[in-house]
């Protein structure tokens, strides 16, 4: 499991503190797939979530039982957890334009 980003906590009472966009990146292996998703992922958030993200790398190669909590059943898998609704994008996370949209760091045009 990996971690990377630099996370900045909102404090209570705080104005426009930015919230931390907890993100988990479900992959199987060192695949083509897995390692541009990882790729990917980290690009938009330098680009769009700068010090505001956590990014969680889980390997179910290593760890499968981990996959039955996020009901994950394809792979890979990007989980954002905070903030809420918990949404999910499926793929290597290559077209930036749809991980914006899924994210809903940008609207639907």
């Amino acid at each position: 499991m990996r971690t990377t980003g630099e996370a900045t906590r909102k404090k209570p009472g705080a104005k426009n503190a930015p919230e931390l966009w907890t993100l988990r990146l479900y992959i199987a292996g060192q695949t083509s797939k897995s390692v541009a998703a990882f790729a990917n992922l980290n690009r938009i958030c330098e680009e769009h979530l700068a010090g505001k993200y956590k990014i969680e790398v889980i390997d179910l190669l290593e760890q499968p039982q981990l996959a039955k909590g996020d009901q994950i059943i394809a792979i890979p898998t990007l989980v954002r957890h905070l903030p809420a609704p918990m949404k999910k994008i499926i793929g290597d996370l290559a077209n930036t334009e749809r991980v914006l949209v899924g994210l809903d760091l940008r609207p639907v045009k």
